[in-house]
């Protein structure tokens, strides 16, 4: 499993989703508090962001644990939008563990960080060769070509999730399906065979795996739920 988290608002720092809360991602890496399978998130880690001087969001990934790497603290003080994605991943057993299978994985506009496992074969008639289009053999790079594929087919961020979830998921009843994704201007999510949760402040909105901190606010999501975040609402729906 793994443990991803994202912002939407006012424009804010990468730290505000990895070290300057209390439970930040940092802290997640090796500390969760709700991580329902696996210990230890230290098989790679990865962030996205978005800049008005490019088309696509910007990521930096690598395949050390979040706490080795000695550029992190810098790189996550001056990275600062008004979207952020962030995850940190515990490679679920036989998939590789390399720069192109951590999240976020990124087409266009879109970014996707996967928390859970499904068997590939629930996904391989998503589109035609999958395997060939995914950025990597891992499960979660397959995942997020089938949801890239139906953005660039015209479905909606929300809409894409869940057509992939639902899908994935009745073929492989013991998959874990949490999916975080972000577009610049909208965040989507969804609950399936872990937790998620979501804090609504002043300034913007927080979804995360588990919560960030101890302040009062934060609300779980229904399991098989998708969550759907914009400047001005918050929604949620059963899948």
């Amino acid at each position: 499993m793994c443990r991803h988290a994202a912002w939407l608002g006012e424009p804010r720092p990468l730290t505000w989703l990895i070290h300057e809360p209390e439970h930040g991602l940092f802290k997640q890496s090796y500390a969760p508090r709700h991580q329902r399978h696996g210990m230890i998130n230290a098989d790679g880690y990865g962030m996205g962001w978005y800049d008005s001087t490019r088309p696509e969001p910007v990521r930096y990934r690598r395949t050390v644990p979040i706490w080795s790497d000695a550029n992190l603290s810098a790189l996550a003080q001056i990275a600062r939008s008004t979207c952020l994605l962030a995850a940190v991943r515990s490679a679920t057993a036989g998939m590789p563990i390399e720069e192109s299978a951590t999240a976020p994985f990124a087409d266009k506009g879109w970014l996707l960080s996967h928390n859970g496992r499904v068997s590939k074969d629930a996904l391989r008639d998503l589109a035609d060769d999958l395997p060939g289009r995914a950025e990597s053999a891992c499960d979660a790079a397959w995942v997020a070509t089938a949801v890239f594929l139906r953005g660039r087919a015209g479905l909606g961020l929300g809409e894409a999730l869940a057509e992939v979830v639902v899908h994935a998921g009745k073929k492989d009843p013991g998959a874990r399906l949490n999916l975080l994704a972000c577009d610049g201007a909208s965040i989507a999510a969804t609950v399936w065979g872990d937790t998620l949760f979501h804090h609504r402040s002043h300034d913007g909105v927080r979804v995360a795996s588990e919560p960030l901190d101890d302040l009062p606010g934060w609300q779980p999501v229904p399991e098989r739920s998708l969550l759907t975040v914009t400047p001005d609402r918050v929604a949620v729906q059963p899948l």
